[in-house]
Formats: C-alpha cells, sequence, structure tokens
C-alpha cells in the first residue's frame, strides 16, 4: 500500500484548560500502536496555549524539536541562554543534543497561540545542544516548489536538521496546485493543519493526515485557502 489515511478525529486529544491540543503520533498519555511516527519523526502536535500560559521550563535530550507558529505568537527561553520570540513566517529548531531545559509560552496575554511542535529524531546522539530561528514567511506557488521549511543539516534551506530528513509546506491558497516525488526507498507524511486540500483524487481534510511510501508523485490542489505540511524522510 502507497498510502494511509490517518484522520483528524483519529488523533490523540488533551484539554488541559490553558491548553488544547491534538497528537497525531503516540504521545504522552495517548498511545495508539498504528501512529507511532514515520521514519525519524515522532512528534508532530497541534497546540493551542490560551493568553497568558505555558510550558513552564522542562528538559529534552537527543531530539530536534522544529516550532512553526500558526496565529499568536510564542515565548521561548532555554539553559543555553536563547530567549526569542516566534511569529507566523518563522520557523524555530532546538536541538537538544547531550540535554537542554527550556520553557515556552504564549506571549499575549489576551488572546491565543496556535503552533505545531515537531520533533525528530537526530543521526547522532549527545551533540552540543544547538538553537535556529529564521523568517520564511513560506507560500505555495502554483506549479511552484514547495517552499523548504528545513533540510538535512541546512543544505537545502530552511532551519538545519541532525537528520535526512526534510519539511515542506506553507501558505496555500484555494486552486493553487504544486507537485513533489517521494523517491524510492524514503518516506513521506502529508498533514493539514488549516483547511484543506486534494492529494491526488484524495480529500486530505483539516487536521487529517496522510502516511506515504516512495516511489510516488504527489500532486497537490488545494480546496481552500490554509497550511499544509509535507515531510519527506529518510526509511530507517
Amino acid at each position: 500500500m502507497t498510502f494511509r489515511m490517518h484522520k483528524s478525529e483519529n488523533r490523540g486529544k488533551a484539554n488541559h484548560g490553558w491548553l488544547d491540543t491534538r497528537h497525531s503520533f503516540s504521545f504522552a498519555r495517548w498511545y495508539n500502536p498504528d501512529h507511532m511516527g514515520i521514519g525519524p519523526l515522532r512528534v508532530l502536535n497541534q497546540d493551542i496555549i490560551i493568553g497568558g500560559s505555558g510550558f513552564p521550563s522542562h528538559r529534552h535530550h537527543n531530539m530536534d524539536i522544529v516550532s512553526i507558529v500558526l496565529e499568536g505568537a510564542l515565548e521561548h527561553q532555554d539553559s543555553e541562554g536563547n530567549v526569542a520570540v516566534i511569529r507566523p513566517g518563522e520557523v524555530q529548531r532546538m536541538s537538544a543534543g547531550s540535554g537542554v531545559s527550556h520553557s515556552e509560552k504564549n506571549h499575549y496575554k489576551d488572546k491565543k497561540t496556535e503552533f505545531l511542535q515537531i520533533w525528530v529524531l537526530p543521526d547522532k546522539e549527545n551533540i552540543a545542544p544547538s538553537y535556529e530561528q529564521i523568517q520564511l514567511k513560506p507560500t505555495v506557488s502554483d506549479r511552484g516548489e514547495l517552499p523548504i521549511l528545513a533540510s538535512p543539516r541546512g543544505v537545502s534551506g530552511g532551519v538545519s536538521l541532525h537528520q535526512d530528513a526534510y519539511i515542506y509546506g506553507g501558505n496555500i491558497t484555494m486552486g493553487v496546485n504544486t507537485t513533489h516525488v517521494i523517491k524510492k526507498s524514503r518516506l513521506g507524511y502529508f498533514h493539514i493543519p488549516k483547511g484543506s486540500c486534494y492529494v491526488g483524487e484524495m480529500l486530505i481534510e483539516e487536521g487529517d493526515g496522510l502516511y506515504i511510501t516512495g516511489p510516488e508523485t504527489l500532486i497537490f490542489t488545494a480546496k481552500t485557502d490554509g497550511y499544509i505540511l509535507l515531510f519527506d524522510l529518510i526509511d530507517q
């Protein structure tokens, strides 16, 4: 089977009052053996934090963590001395490596912040922690290439991942059409956090995901305005 659908309603769900979250893959108290990640991609959470709240300081090891803000602004602080605010159009990557503590909170007191939290396993353990944040303002153009949000060591653009993994995507307008090839011996995962989009003749609605095994030529056509995300991953 080349494709396997992952419907939005089958994601893990949790609402803690200050945080409303959806988990595409097993995370925290939600466990589903059918959704443990794909290749080195381990976590894809869509989080909404109410004004004035956030995640207190906590520790990570040996994980590349990418944050993409869809709405609002996310305030970051870590034990390496990095302090930043991440806004829509920016992509942030924190490599935990040998160990780093960080906190994330809504930068605003009176409105929500919504963001994607992505964890990718690095190909080498216990590297020195590092931080990167870049402004991309990614927009998918009609019949153009998908914008690159992250790539191995940053060689193809976007933030740098310590893994043979690419993240593509960005804002898309209704009717825009584009393609991407998942090559042989690689895996793909398509997710649409906002809007709806056809992949070939399959309709992928807001919150849905699609597991892909290469080789496969993907044809995307936006049904509505929205935001799309595609992971192109080493098969491991």
